[in-house]
């Protein structure tokens, strides 16, 4: 399944774009020593051990460069992989496949090292109800893949951009004048321009969630950077009438005690920032 904002189209865009930087006027090297209508055979190659992601974006970039290309997958997003599996067999032309190799390996790679910390993650709060979030902090024209592999590994993503949802965070709200303002303005803006967003508000302390609670048309408080002691206390307030996420500083050692405080979602910018990317090659076939 893909992200909200994948489709054909997207994917299309995106691929162009990401083909257009790595061949510009030609992949030379295979124009040089590869005969036209050369095809060959050939495999990934799992050199380390994860959650594979980027198996169905492999299949567009090799089908649009060789639309008569072979491909059988041997595995599925999401599955787990070892270092040693063969993933994936291909067979057609021999300078589509290089040069789509590239691109497919950086893809391939990057998605698979935030599928895997991503599920790594989710299973350590498997056992709550919480559920697990992405964050804007990812990498430039590529937030479309580094989402979706968050999906594929577990993960819930976030909103998309700053389009699709408003989240007044501590600099909204202090640019504003303060919460109370920046809720107030942000409702006129919705009404005024017909836009039917939700409205999520950060929250630094007991007082600032007391305040978000006294406002209308609030839908989710954040809670930033509290302790678990603290945000129980911020939930006990809040009682459910609102969505609560908790967020800042969230780590592998912390995120189990975070989730069982019962705050319905916890959004780790580490998933896209940090994760480690797992190394993919392809090899020819003899």
């Amino acid at each position: 399944m893909w992200p909200k904002y994948i489709n054909e189209d997207s994917l299309d865009q995106f691929i162009n774009s990401a083909l257009a930087e790595d061949i510009g006027d030609g992949d030379h090297s295979s124009l040089a020593s590869i005969p036209e209508d050369a095809k060959n055979g050939a495999f990934l190659l799992m050199k380390d051990s994860g959650i594979i992601a980027g198996i169905d974006l492999a299949k567009v970039i090799f089908k649009k460069l060789d639309p008569n290309i072979e491909i059988e997958a041997l595995v599925e997003d999401g599955e787990p992989v070892l270092r040693g599996d063969i993933i994936m067999k291909l067979h057609g032309n021999s300078r589509a496949i290089l040069a789509g190799e590239r691109l497919m390996l950086n893809c391939m790679q990057r998605m698979s090292g935030i599928a895997t910390y991503t599920n790594k993650l989710a299973k350590l709060i498997s056992h709550t109800k919480t559920k697990l979030l992405d964050t804007r902090k990812t990498t430039p024209n590529f937030r479309l893949m580094e989402k979706w592999a968050v999906q594929i590994g577990g993960g819930v993503n976030h909103r998309f951009g700053l389009f699709d949802m408003i989240m007044l965070k501590d600099n909204h709200n202090d640019f504003a004048g303060g919460i109370t303002q920046a809720v107030s303005a942000t409702q006129e803006y919705l009404a005024a321009t017909g836009r039917d967003l939700k409205i999520e508000v950060e929250t630094r302390n007991l007082d600032e969630v007391k305040e978000v609670l006294s406002l209308p048309g609030v839908h989710r408080i954040m809670l930033d950077n509290m302790s678990p002691k603290l945000m129980r206390e911020a939930l006990a307030l809040i009682q459910g009438r609102l969505e609560t996420e908790a967020s800042g500083g969230i780590s592998e050692t912390t995120i189990q005690a975070v989730a069982e405080t019962g705050v319905d979602f916890i959004s780790v910018g580490a998933l896209t920032h940090s994760a480690k990317s797992l190394d993919i090659s392809l090899k020819a076939e003899n």
